[in-house]
């Protein structure tokens, strides 16, 4: 069996997984480890366990020790001149008038590196900037180019429901959203209403996911001709989370009623299509975010960054 214990680098930030060894720690605890980038600063997210030697895809590097209070000092001094350094970076990109959008400095423990993290468009040419940066840093520098949904998770905010944003507070990696989920849900498909402020499908659509598709294995389909106390008819709406169905009766002037799920019965799936309401999306009044994001949902197609 190995032992392990999980560590985060930044606040919803991906969990790592080292070996404790000897060491005593508790969740909330500060360690140094070693990484590809080098030696870094972490701090315990999860309670150590065991796990079978098996099952891990790379061996798990051992916790360098515990962090002291000399190391919380040297993060602290690192972290106070992140801001200059991303001050500088910047004026170097005008300089070199690179079209590309710093998002935020990082040095490495040890100061050996500094990483700028940048959106872009598209591919962006900045070894002249790189040259010029290593003149004024003496350190090795990186540049790491990020998606929409990566600046967010770092920058951070307010999301459409007045929280701050999951995927800055407690997210570690990003699921694939669908335009199904939405549709699944019920929900509008007005771009601008379902996507976050990334421009990207709302992260928190996957995360009722599972109890939607529950619930609709137990539901008639949109269009479906059910039976019902007072006759037979189509399926017109699904309140899914409350269990109960709107149903157009047969006949022309027949009434529009409400059903609990468990009172119709399905007597053909899908024979007509019954007319659903939806709302109205003026491409005009749309912002090229929400134009962007409403062609990916024209398409249906996954909406996924590069981690």
């Amino acid at each position: 069996m190995q032992k392990i214990v999980g560590i985060r680098f930044n606040s919803g930030g991906k969990i790592y997984f080292f070996d404790p060894e000897n060491i005593r720690l508790w969740v909330g605890d500060h360690v140094i480890v070693e990484t590809a980038r080098g030696m870094e600063y972490g701090k315990v997210a999860t309670r150590v366990s065991y796990v079978e030697e098996e099952t891990l895809k790379h061996p798990v590097k051992p916790i360098i020790r515990k962090a002291t209070e000399q190391d919380a000092l040297i993060n602290r001094m690192n972290l106070d001149k992140a801001p200059e350094a991303l001050r500088i970076c910047k004026e170097q990109v005008e300089k070199n008038k690179l079209t590309m959008k710093l998002i935020r400095a990082e040095y490495t423990f040890d100061s050996s590196k500094v990483i700028f993290y940048f959106t872009a468009d598209g591919r962006v040419d900045f070894r002249e900037l790189v040259k010029d940066l290593a003149s004024i840093f003496r350190i090795r520098i990186e540049l790491r180019q990020i998606g929409v949904r990566d600046e967010a998770k770092i920058v951070g905010g307010i999301g459409c429901c007045g929280r701050e944003l999951c995927c800055h507070k407690w997210m570690g990696e990003f699921d694939p959203v669908s335009i199904k989920m939405a549709k699944e849900q019920g929900l509008s498909l007005n771009p601008g209403k379902i996507s976050g402020v990334c421009g990207r499908l709302l992260c928190c659509l996957k995360f009722e996911h599972e109890t939607y598709e529950d619930a609709l294995a137990n539901m008639p389909e949109l269009g479906d001709r059910v039976k019902t106390p007072d006759g037979t008819g189509y399926i017109q709406k699904l309140n899914i989370l409350a269990g109960r169905v709107t149903v157009q009766l047969d006949g022309d002037e027949a009434p529009i009623k409400e059903y609990g799920k468990q009172e119709v019965k399905t007597i053909d799936r899908r024979r007509k299509k019954a007319p659903v309401q939806k709302e109205a999306v003026n491409p005009d009044e749309l912002t090229e975010e929400e134009k962007r994001a409403l062609r990916e949902l024209q398409s249906e197609k996954f909406n996924k960054d590069d981690m």
